[in-house]
């Protein structure tokens, strides 16, 4: 009984025996993979993070100059509905948010030494436009602005702010002038069968609704705004183009002008493109132009 006692025993000791060593070896080269994939993970991140900052220091240290696109619509702010699923601006406009944070942003690195504003914008808020006009003519830093299609309305204005502005021949310069023009759709809703019910608590609170006429008096009370917003913009033109007030209301009739005619009337100060620009960076700074473009 012993004997086969002991030989239960032993094949059941040798069984246990290799099984424990299996899960042995099997625990050890887990953790043996594991620890190794960390290691090989951790060296290849930390060299992909040295790379990265090389490339940053590299390239931090070849820009001198900020590039600021100044495109489409001018805004105060993006809306949520400007971007999409991946947070990417999906519509063509440039907002005052976006030049104040990069201009405040070239003000503090030391190895900025100047801006260009390309422009090629037909307008849009007056408010954005001379937030963008304050941030250019408050720089410490030299501001040069230059216009390639289009540099209208309240893209024009901010580009008042500019040291010096550059334009093409062919460009479209000026629009001085204000509007707040509308399409009323009144008639359009008598077809449709609809009926505007005005529930306001005072007789101006929907001024400038389409689905009603707009009366006299309220046309006379948001001309009189247009009026107001206009002679700004005219003495903003004036004051940062050093123009007497009266040569700007002449060409302030809201049409534009090429090139060459911007700058016989004071509006730009010199005919010329990206590579002109970068050649007077050049000599503002003394050393060559290397602009990083910021948006």
């Amino acid at each position: 009984m012993w004997r086969r006692f002991y030989k239960t025993f032993k094949s059941s000791f040798g069984i246990i025996s290799v099984i424990t060593l299996i899960v042995v070896w099997s625990a050890i080269s887990y953790f043996a993979i594991s620890y190794g994939k960390e290691l090989l993970s951790n060296t290849t991140n930390s060299d992909q993070a040295d790379t990265s900052t090389d490339s940053t220091a590299s390239s931090a240290e070849d820009c001198n100059v900020y590039g600021i696109n100044l495109h489409g619509d001018v805004v105060t702010y993006h809306s949520r509905d400007s971007y999409n699923d991946q947070n990417k601006l999906t519509v063509d406009e440039t907002s005052a948010d976006d030049i104040n944070w990069i201009m405040k942003d070239a003000q503090s690195k030391d190895n900025i030494k100047a801006v260009v504003v390309e422009i090629d914008s037909a307008g849009g808020s007056g408010e954005a436009g001379e937030e963008m006009m304050t941030a250019f003519k408050q720089s410490t830093k030299p501001v040069i602005a230059f216009i390639r299609d289009k540099g209208d309305s309240a893209a024009y204005l901010a580009a008042t702010g500019a040291q010096t502005i550059f334009a093409s021949k062919f460009s479209d310069v000026g629009s001085i002038g204000v509007t707040m023009s509308y399409l009323q759709e009144t008639e359009k809703d008598k077809k449709d069968g609809l009926t505007y019910v005005d529930l306001s608590s005072g007789i101006y609170k929907d001024t400038g609704n389409p689905n009603r006429p707009l009366s006299d008096n309220e046309k006379q009370i948001l001309m009189r705004d247009v009026k107001i917003a206009y002679q700004y913009f005219v003495n903003i033109v004036a004051q940062n183009r050093n123009l007497d007030v009266s040569a700007v209301q002449k060409l302030a009739d809201g049409s534009t002008v090429m090139g060459e005619q911007a700058l016989k009337d004071g509006l730009i100060d010199k005919i010329g493109s990206l590579p002109d620009v970068e050649n007077l960076l050049t000599e503002k700074i003394g050393s060559k132009a290397t602009i990083c473009w910021q948006n």
